[in-house]
């Protein structure tokens, strides 16, 4: 048999593998893509406190977040050793507590009625519980469903009700958010990326980069805009319920100072920078005071005790 002597028999055979290689990695990367865009906006709503357009999985009700954050704060009460309910640290906690609480409708309600819509009451079935935990942690949190706690390492930071009230009405509000069912929707979507790379045949290093971009692009600045919108409606909160919200700027100037002013670069971070912070809570503290004049009935006024 006469041999081509450009090769040109020997190459064809061998090249259709790789383009075939390449159209079925194509095939499942569109459809994965396809998958991730109909997940994407078949599961968009607007949020009417904040008026923005976010995605949430239509396939979660309350009933189930209300029973995820309760399945969460089991482990953590497992775990962190409760201060006595009795002690005047847990009396203070839950004095704050019940009048942030107390303000939720109102500051929801006029927050939808500034964006022209209604509110969704979502908390309207939470089962509201505040424990006091014992930790160096300078830290709180509220899960879906109203359970909530603020660890010991907090109090000497916050240094005084009203700001102690600004760090817990901003946790109350990631719950009123449902910040918590947007990170579980971006999770799956995150999984859905990573299914694509690997069935899409991507290398390790590959798949790594593509999910650093995803990180860097998307995640990252979502969830910090999750903190953002927290400190807002945090704030609201706090000043309807009779507590002075300019407490909030020296608040984050002692947790930036209590943390050593260690804080990653923010486009690495979850969390903004406390500059940015400041600056933010900063803009935002006039339209805090109309509502603590507003809303802050003279039967409610007058601070709590200092911590």
């Amino acid at each position: 048999m006469r041999q081509n002597p450009f090769g040109g028999g020997d190459r064809r055979q061998p090249g259709r593998a790789p383009r075939r290689r390449f159209g079925m990695r194509f095939i499942v990367l569109l459809l994965f893509a396809g998958y991730g865009a109909y997940y994407y906006f078949s599961n968009q709503s607007v949020d009417p406190v904040t008026g923005e357009t976010v995605l949430i999985d239509r396939a979660l009700d309350v009933d189930q977040e209300k029973a995820l954050g309760l399945e969460a704060y089991q482990e953590i009460l497992g775990q962190e050793r409760p201060v006595d309910p009795d002690s005047e640290i847990s009396k203070e906690v839950r004095l704050i507590a019940e009048r942030l609480i107390a303000k939720v409708d109102v500051v929801e309600a006029e927050l939808a009625r500034e964006h022209g819509l209604e509110p969704t009451r979502f908390s309207e079935s939470f089962e509201w519980e505040v424990n006091v935990l014992e930790s160096d942690q300078a830290n709180a949190f509220c899960l879906p469903g109203g359970k909530m706690a603020v660890y010991t390492g907090l109090i000497p930071v916050a240094e005084n009700a009203d700001a102690l009230a600004v760090v817990m009405g901003h946790e109350i509000a990631h719950a009123l958010l449902r910040h918590g069912a947007q990170r579980m929707a971006q999770q799956k979507l995150t999984q859905v990326g990573q299914m694509a790379g690997a069935m899409s045949g991507m290398d390790p290093q590959q798949q790594q980069m593509a999910m650093a971009a995803m990180g860097y692009g998307y995640l990252l600045p979502y969830a910090r805009k999750h903190e953002t919108e927290a400190d807002n409606i945090g704030l609201m909160l706090a000043a309807a319920a009779c507590f002075d919200p300019r407490e909030a700027v020296p608040l984050w100037e002692r947790m930036s100072a209590a943390s050593g002013g260690q804080a990653p670069p923010e486009f690495s971070s979850t969390h903004p920078n406390p500059g940015t912070r400041i600056q933010t809570l900063e803009s935002l503290m006039p339209k805090a005071m109309e509502y603590r004049a507003k809303f802050c009935e003279d039967a409610q006024g007058g601070a709590v005790s200092a911590l």
